[in-house]
């Protein structure tokens, strides 16, 4: 009889997430019989309930999407020291003995994303946005990115969140105001964190040489900014595809997950979605 094993995404709202098939083509593809992944609507007030609920016996692990990446914290056994360096797990994996380790595949898998067009090291970047994914952002900088870090955001107080998360990560990181955000296109690489919209204007000034874009979003795209760009585009699924490749890794204990597959099941959805 075939082990069963489970796996799952959690978060709010859930229903238009590409794990499942992200995951899904990747047990096929290395011919993993009885492994399932589905998502839930989880909340952060329901979070911890649902978490008692799971039979470690039976689950692998977890993907976690917004709002859940630093409310799960308190509620695992630990952390790697990648999810502690910006405090956001998007992954938990369930040991033998019972234990529900947090880790962050967003960071090396933005870095991979990268290296996979031939992008190893930067001399500078620009960041547009804050919060969690620009966090992350940087994270993966402080690895590949040998000069300073402009950060365009929106109020002080965002300012003041990304000069806090440059001092922890050893990124020199300079802010600037989100409304000379046109100035952050002439970076090597950009790095678009933001909303769905919210830098949509800026594909009217995208110089005619331009470096690198990293638009994290994968729906809807391409974004007007990754349409209009003149040089190299990274998109979210481009992320989405090498960070599900870490965790489906770390969930099932076999190496090299098919990334050519999950990426084709991922365009094929979003294809079919009429993305």
């Amino acid at each position: 009889m075939t082990e069963r094993h489970r796996a799952a995404v959690l978060g709010s709202p859930i229903a238009h997430s590409l794990s499942p098939v992200l995951h899904r083509a990747a047990y096929a593809g290395l011919g993993l019989e009885g492994w399932t992944y589905e998502r839930f609507e989880v909340d952060e007030a329901a979070l911890p309930g649902f978490l008692a609920g799971l039979d470690a016996a039976e689950w692998a692990g977890l993907s976690l999407t917004m709002p859940l990446k630093r409310a799960v914290i308190p509620l695992l056994d630990g952390i790697t020291d990648t999810a502690a360096s910006v405090e956001a797990v998007n992954t938990v994996v369930f040991t033998d003995d019972g234990r529900r380790t947090g880790d962050n595949t967003d960071i090396p898998g933005m870095i991979e994303a990268l290296r996979e067009r031939g992008i190893e090291k930067v001399g500078g970047a620009a960041i547009l946005g804050a919060g969690a994914t620009a966090s992350s952002a940087l994270a993966a900088l402080a690895r590949i990115c040998d000069g300073e870090v402009t950060a365009y955001v929106r109020s002080e107080a965002r300012a003041r969140e990304m000069r806090h998360w440059g001092e922890r990560l050893g990124v020199a990181v300079r802010t600037a105001d989100w409304a000379d955000a046109a100035g952050a296109l002439t970076a090597p690489l950009v790095v678009a964190t933001t909303p769905a919209g919210a830098a949509d204007a800026l594909a009217a000034e995208v110089p005619e040489e331009a470096g690198a874009l990293f638009d994290v979003l994968y729906h809807p795209w391409p974004t007007p900014l990754a349409a209009a760009w003149t040089g190299p585009v990274l998109g979210g699924l481009d992320l989405l595809v090498h960070q599900a490749v870490l965790q489906v890794e770390q969930m099932t204990g076999v190496p090299r997950a098919p990334l050519a597959a999950m990426r084709a099941a991922g365009e094929a959805a979003l294809g079919a979605s009429g993305v």
